[in-house]
């Protein structure tokens, strides 16, 4: 990869160490996680006597209505996959559950640290409905399900493959470090869940993402008809793996010369597509015609041009194709 600025070439580098890639992105946390999200550094030990875990990070992620917690792993593409991320993330998964205490106790601790965050925590913990920050802990660590990132210098097959095998979320982000002739460094990603919030909007008002139940495709003719019509499912297609067990429905919205959002099906499963790092929708009953949802006048809406992310609600509601996103 090679990327030219008018500061000159920056080029695709592979960082020397695990320790210099945790470093880069804990100077670029809040670029990649965004407002309301927290990535809480702490390598600590999990677990007891010879079963334990230690987690390179954690995200306490309030830019929602209902808040999550995700395990972070930083990995390199040169090391043993399947060892550093398969083997990790499943035993911690194992052992999260009986070692729920540690894992509050750590993340109070360390939130304790920073005042800012934990005046934020206890704002966002009294508007939602929490008694306080101790409560709201409660609730990530032992009432939500347990999830995963895996920021990694490049993603390759190796990786898709292990990721397949888990039975839990797992987000991936691939963080791309370059480097100009005189030694400065620049970095590529895409922000998490950056195409989930994307225009994600209910009326005025900003659609959180819980309420996002619905992923809307493009689809050819020849496509549409063969596979979304005729095979029941849609495959081969990007999502972000921790939007998945909230995803009910998926619709096709045909492109040119139709142009509208068209049929609609309730999905009965999404499942791995080979080793692509995409999935596959599988419908629980044939898609059904709807009212057609069709493209704005000319300049007034965007056809999506890839998965895109809304609500029944939204779809129902909706008389154009810029009201539904």
């Amino acid at each position: 990869m090679r990327v030219v600025t008018p500061r000159g070439v920056f080029n695709k580098i592979t960082p020397n160490s695990e320790a210099t890639f945790e470093e880069a992105i804990r100077q670029n946390t809040y670029n990649i996680f965004g407002e309301g999200r927290f990535y809480i550094d702490c390598k600590r030990r999990i677990g007891s006597g010879t079963k334990f875990n230690v987690p390179d990070a954690y995200l306490l992620d309030l830019n929602r209505n209902e808040p999550r917690l995700f395990v972070v792993e930083n990995e390199l593409s040169t090391h043993d996959l399947f060892k550093h991320i398969g083997v990790q993330l499943l035993e911690f998964s194992h052992n999260y559950g009986r070692s729920g205490r540690q894992v509050k106790a750590i993340l109070f601790e360390e939130i304790s640290k920073l005042p800012e965050m934990v005046k934020t925590c206890e704002k966002y913990a009294k508007e939602k409905g929490y008694r306080n920050l101790d409560n709201l802990l409660d609730y990530v660590v032992f009432e939500t399900p347990f999830q995963a990132i895996v920021i990694i210098d490049e993603e390759n097959d190796e990786l898709h493959s292990v990721i397949k095998q888990f039975r839990f979320p797992v987000e991936t982000i691939e963080f791309v470090t370059l480097i100009d002739e005189t030694g400065h460094h620049a970095y590529e990603f895409i922000p998490f869940l950056e195409d989930v919030e994307v225009g994600s909007k209910i009326g005025n008002e900003e659609a959180d993402v819980g309420e996002l139940d619905t992923i809307v495709v493009p689809a050819r003719e020849e496509g549409f008809n063969e596979v979304f019509l005729g095979e029941n499912r849609w495959y081969a297609i990007r999502i972000n793996s921790s939007m998945i067990p909230q995803i009910k429905h998926v619709a096709a919205y045909q492109v040119a010369p139709i142009s509208a959002i068209t049929h609609i099906a309730p999905v009965n499963r999404i499942i791995p597509w080979k080793d692509t790092g995409k999935y596959c929708i599988e419908f629980a009953e044939p898609a059904h015609e709807i009212k057609h949802i069709e493209l704005d006048e000319p300049g007034k809406g965007v056809a999506p041009q890839a998965p895109r992310y809304t609500s029944m609600r939204k779809l129902e509601q909706a008389k154009v194709v810029s009201d539904v996103f």
